[in-house]
């Protein structure tokens, strides 16, 4: 494959070629794109989507059809913009692997503080005031819980504004797509693209409906926010890209697409009913999966109560949720 610099306006260059069918799928951590074509007098001429991962892309002729030649041709010939959009990405990844590892903080010195405040005080010559003792104990592991808190919204905020970066990075930089020009024999030979890309076009939204059966049911929507409106087909999956040959899809008929709907067990759940709505409860995620941060709606007997901030569980453990 020959890859070489073009400062020719793409448009033109993409006026040859007739597009069949184009698909698109977002993934967790990417998006998969799919794209028939025919060519025009052996010649396809296509533009590839922003944010192209290298050793994806495949181009698979239809039955009849020889491929000739394959050229790439980069209007961003310095990769600035892909650069720009892989840093931002991987600081991203960075966020999220400091949220996962603050929840497992949250959970050390959430035991030690019951630890602390579940001893019985017993008075030594060396611990002459063991009242003191475990006050010191339990305020200590308070205020490094506070810090996890702290912690973690500053994390979640500066994983927004990543995601805004991110946005502005590819909308202000559209047309710093790659093109690739096919040749092909016969005159109108058809092939099928097939390549994965860096955006993630969807956020994680979720809607918890409470139960009385110390159950809740707790739903998890795509909200689509990738750019691939003109494509006819657009779905979307919670695996991650490198899972997608075996990955349950589901199709974006709208902006919000229902990707799992789980039962998952309560406890300690509070619910105060007034003008000013509040609850809390602990939450276990008896999922097989890590389900992401995302903001949530909150459902009482089929009542909607408001919104909170849904932090994220991994699999197999328990946190607590709160609308304050």
């Amino acid at each position: 494959m020959r890859i070489k610099p073009a400062c020719i306006c793409l448009i033109a260059l993409f006026a040859t070629s007739a597009s069949a069918e184009n698909s698109v799928t977002y993934f967790q951590d990417g998006s998969l794109h799919q794209q028939e074509a025919v060519a025009a007098k052996g010649v396809i001429d296509i533009p590839l989507a922003a944010g192209l991962l290298d050793r994806t892309l495949t181009v698979t002729p239809a039955r009849g059809t020889t491929i000739m030649a394959v050229e790439t041709i980069k209007s961003d010939p310095d990769g600035a913009v892909s650069k720009e959009l892989e840093a931002l990405i991987e600081q991203r990844r960075r966020l999220e692997d400091r949220l996962q590892a603050l929840e497992t903080r949250e959970n050390i010195f959430t035991s030690a503080a019951k630890a602390q405040s579940g001893k019985a005080p017993r008075k030594t010559k060396a611990n002459p005031d063991p009242m003191q003792t475990i006050r010191q104990g339990t305020d200590f592991a308070i205020a490094q819980l506070e810090a996890v808190y702290t912690a973690r919204r500053r994390t979640t905020q500066e994983i927004q504004k990543v995601d805004a970066r991110i946005a502005s990075t590819r909308k202000n930089h559209r047309n710093t797509e790659s093109a690739i020009r096919i040749t092909v024999t016969p005159p109108r030979g058809a092939v099928t693209l097939r390549y994965a890309t860096t955006e993630r076009g969807w956020q994680p939204h979720y809607n918890l409906h409470l139960g009385s059966d110390g159950f809740a049911r707790l739903q998890l929507a795509a909200r689509i926010t990738g750019g691939a409106r003109e494509h006819r087909k657009v779905r979307v999956s919670a695996a991650s890209l490198a899972e997608s040959a075996h990955a349950e899809t589901t199709p974006a008929v709208s902006d919000n697409a229902l990707l799992a709907s789980y039962r998952l067990p309560i406890i300690d759940e509070h619910f105060t009913e007034g003008l000013f709505n509040q609850f809390s409860c602990v939450v276990t995620n008896t999922a097989a999966q890590y389900l992401p941060p995302g903001e949530s709606g909150l459902f009482r007997n089929g009542t909607y109560l408001g919104t909170f901030r849904f932090e994220g569980i991994s699999s197999g453990r328990s946190k607590a949720v709160s609308s304050r």
